[in-house]
């Protein structure tokens, strides 16, 4: 990692408008990262070095100029399943071959009209479909951080599996992701880096890749709590072709860093201490609890009744989405096309070859639940189980709750083809078993490193906050943040 690489964001941005360093020399140095390292990671799938350093050279034109954005001169890493023009956006999907669209998403825009600088495409699970990054059409991404010891690869979390390895390997200096279920604050917690989902409607959807239009919210993976504040205020907007986004202002969400925690209460779920779940992980809760009363904020124990409804009650309203959602890739108009006797056939034979095991599946479900017998006892019933998810948090806020702290995954990452996991998809399921309520509920969430577990890996703890209120959440993992230090993995890459 090189002394530019390992600047944050932040750190970044001021030596940049210090003219002590220019975009295309921090540009140039990430550049020759991804070259070292992208073959053993599997971060990125498409790397646009022209691209960048153009934007890069129009950066510094403009810093001479001074007039900057946000996020001038910074470069950055883009999931795949955001629309970025002219270059490859597949989903990580083999049925979406050769697919470069002739718009950006609202996202993207976002952020190149603040000035940032665009080094590629990340990897992540097929269309944001998995909780590993081992559903990608491109392969598995390995995960920076490996146990003590050991040199056995381990999974980055998924779906933003490439954006979460990205940030922690130092191949840039942020990076967008999306949080369907869990797939910004999980990988995020697998690899010591910070990750907001922020509230449902804060972020435009529009030119991203659907996956479950209800869920899903674009978000950044960053390597700090200022860095993701910094680069949520660019990405957030309302939106015209969105009708979801809501017009609300954007906050200056780096003021809110560093603000006392003094009299704020933070919520702590009963139903959160689940069946099996690690001594460690209970451990690692108990010293955020600590942390945030020593800061000065009121511990209140709460109840959120229907948490153990939300896993079931998600992957029947995922997958019914998804199922939706994906009817569009037929092979007719774009993507992949495998031809056959009639166009019934060749619906069937495109759709086999392109899509993978675990989009298949969710298809499937998702297909079954909207049947015409199975519609009211399923899909009625989990919107039904939705909205008390929605209220429990509701009434915990409306008790005077700031903010809730719970853990962010049940586990440290997991080895790469763990045939536990890869034999039983319930059981890989349950790694979103922590995240998928905030989705389910459409509120922020925050995902931030705590500490270490016995194997030397990372663990994260995440706040839930109200609706619209991602301050708060800054806030609050800024304390925690400062208490448990910066991780970072030893190079091995």
């Amino acid at each position: 990692m090189s002394e530019l690489t390992s600047l944050t964001i932040a750190e970044a941005r001021n030596k940049l408008l210090a003219k002590e360093i220019t975009s295309v020399e921090l540009t140039e140095a990430y550049l020759n990262a991804i070259d070292a390292a992208n073959e053993k990671l599997n971060a990125y799938i498409k790397v646009t070095p022209e691209l960048a350093r153009e934007q890069a050279k129009a950066s510094d034109a403009r810093i001479a100029a001074g007039k900057t954005g946000g996020l001038e001169g910074i470069p950055l890493g883009i999931k795949d399943l955001f629309a970025t023009r002219g270059v490859h956006t597949q989903a990580c999907s083999h049925i979406l071959d050769g697919f470069k669209p002739e718009y950006e998403s609202t996202v993207s825009q976002n952020l190149f009209d603040d000035g940032a600088v665009m080094l590629g495409k990340l990897n992540m699970d097929e269309f944001a479909m998995g909780s590993s990054n081992e559903s990608s059409y491109y392969g598995p991404v390995k995960n920076p951080w490996r146990a003590q010891g050991s040199n056995a690869d381990l999974v980055p979390g998924g779906s933003s599996g490439g954006s979460a390895a990205a940030v922690a390997a130092h191949l840039c200096a942020g990076a967008t992701a999306t949080d369907t279920g869990g797939s910004i604050r999980q990988p995020a917690a697998f690899t010591g880096t910070v990750g907001i989902k922020p509230t449902y409607g804060r972020c435009s959807r529009w030119g991203i890749v659907a996956f479950a239009s209800s869920l899903d919210q674009a978000g950044p993976i960053a390597r700090d709590v200022r860095d993701a504040a910094i680069m949520l205020k660019s990405m957030a907007s309302i939106d015209v072709k969105d009708t979801t986004s809501v017009d609300m202002p954007v906050p200056d969400y780096e003021a809110a860093i560093g603000k006392s925690l003094k009299g704020k209460r933070i919520g702590i779920p009963n139903e959160y201490r689940v069946e099996g779940m690690p001594g460690e992980i209970e451990d690692i809760w108990q010293q955020g609890i600590a942390w945030l009363r020593d800061a000065g904020a009121e511990i209140v124990n709460i109840s959120l009744p229907h948490t153990k409804y939300a896993l079931p009650a998600y992957y029947i309203v995922a997958p019914a989405e998804a199922s939706s959602n994906l009817a569009r890739y037929d092979g007719v108009r774009y993507g992949l096309r495998v031809d056959g006797k009639d166009i019934a056939d060749m619906y069937e034979k495109t759709r086999a070859a392109g899509f993978g095991q675990e989009v298949k599946r969710r298809i499937m479900i998702g297909t079954y639940v909207l049947s015409a017998g199975y519609y009211d006892a399923y899909y009625i019933r989990a919107q039904k189980v939705r909205t008390l998810i929605k209220r429990d948090f509701e009434l915990a806020f409306h008790a005077g709750v700031d903010a809730i702290l719970t853990p962010a995954t049940p586990s440290s990452a997991f080895g790469i083809a763990d045939e536990d996991l890869a034999n039983d998809p319930v059981k890989m399921y349950l790694n979103d078993i922590f995240t998928v309520t905030v989705n389910m509920a459409g509120l922020p969430g925050i995902a931030v490193p705590a500490g270490l577990d016995h194997k030397g890996l990372p663990l994260g703890l995440q706040v839930i906050g109200k609706p619209f209120d991602e301050e708060m959440l800054f806030q609050t993992a800024h304390v925690i943040e400062q208490a448990a230090g910066r991780f970072t993995p030893a190079k091995w890459w």
